[in-house]
């Protein structure tokens, strides 16, 4: 089967952008959302993002060194550069968004599950999927976390189900970590990686299944122990980004990363651990300080404050 019809089951961080990566390369794409309050907070993301590449394209012709790797190839022409901006707003304007189960899912050739980093809600929804995808639907969970082991039998195709990270602003980092279980069948992996490269990421194929992956198996201890100085009121999260970026010349400290990654997203990791639930531990502490700043609406960058104020 020839993948061309894809759906993006939830419009939050890394679903806009995955969405919107999948339309700029050509496949026809959609995004299921629960409700029209979700529809309404997708729409800006992807106008948001559409924008970034857009400007990023721009940005490369006087430039080279702006290119984003998800977006153009090295050594590209100004004419060629002008040409790829040009796909950049109807592949915007085509992505469908709706909250109706076989609208979105009826004729769907690859499912990517991208909803919140909850075991329940994605058991919820792959129980209740099974009901809108036809046969020939492969299904690939985006979980930060979680193994697809824990979710294949719930999906009801365990053979075609496996895991597919990216990481945030996947037009720049453009990396597709791509992990199955032990039931998944090979081709169906296989597609996976093709389709991976011809949404221009570079596909990283893991040998078995690794909590984290690849990425976050560095990155989530990286940022709780910057959380847990924070927590621990040892420095604020300011002083803790400079110490990490003038120390190691890195671009970002990690409270910057995690306004990208999104507040809810953190709490939901934090949360998983049971420890959490004592407010006078250190995950505890760590939950009650992201709760206060996403009850704020301070979830990240997309939310226009997190750590940080953006324009």
């Amino acid at each position: 089967m020839t993948i061309k019809k894809v759906t993006v089951a939830g419009g939050g961080v890394l679903g806009s952008q995955i969405a919107l990566q999948s339309a700029y390369c050509g496949f026809e794409v959609a995004i299921w959302l629960r409700s029209e309050g979700s529809i309404e907070r997708c729409a800006p993301k992807l106008d948001r993002f559409a924008g970034i590449y857009e400007a990023t394209l721009q940005a490369t012709k006087a430039n080279p060194a702006a290119r984003a790797r998800g977006l153009s190839d090295e050594g590209a022409t100004a004419e060629e550069l002008d040409a790829l901006c040009a796909k950049v707003a109807p592949a915007r304007a085509g992505i469908k968004l709706t909250c109706d189960w076989d609208e979105a899912f009826g004729d769907a050739d690859l499912v990517i599950e991208a909803v919140a980093e909850d075991p329940a809600q994605k058991v919820e929804f792959y129980t209740e999927l099974q009901k809108h995808i036809p046969e020939k639907t492969i299904l690939v969970t985006n979980s930060s976390t979680l193994l697809p082991s824990q979710f294949a039998e719930a999906t009801g195709r365990p053979a075609k189900f496996l895991a597919l990270h990216f990481a945030n602003n996947i037009w720049a980092g453009n990396t597709a970590e791509v992990m199955g279980h032990a039931g998944t069948d090979q081709q169906y992996y296989d597609q996976i990686v093709k389709f991976a490269e011809d949404i221009r990421m570079v596909p990283l194929c893991l040998k078995k299944e690794q909590p984290g992956y690849i990425l976050n198996s560095m990155l989530v201890p990286f940022l709780s122990a910057a959380e847990a100085l924070y927590a621990n009121d040892v420095a604020d999260p300011e002083t803790i980004d400079k110490t990490w970026t003038l120390a190691t010349g890195a671009p970002n400290g990690p409270f910057r990363i995690l306004d990208v990654v999104g507040l809810v997203t953190a709490y939901n990791i934090v949360t998983m651990n049971p420890a959490a639930a004592d407010p006078e531990s250190t995950p505890g502490k760590i939950a009650a300080k992201l709760k206060e700043k996403i009850d704020a609406g301070k979830t990240g960058i997309n939310a226009g404050e997190g750590f940080y104020k953006y324009n």
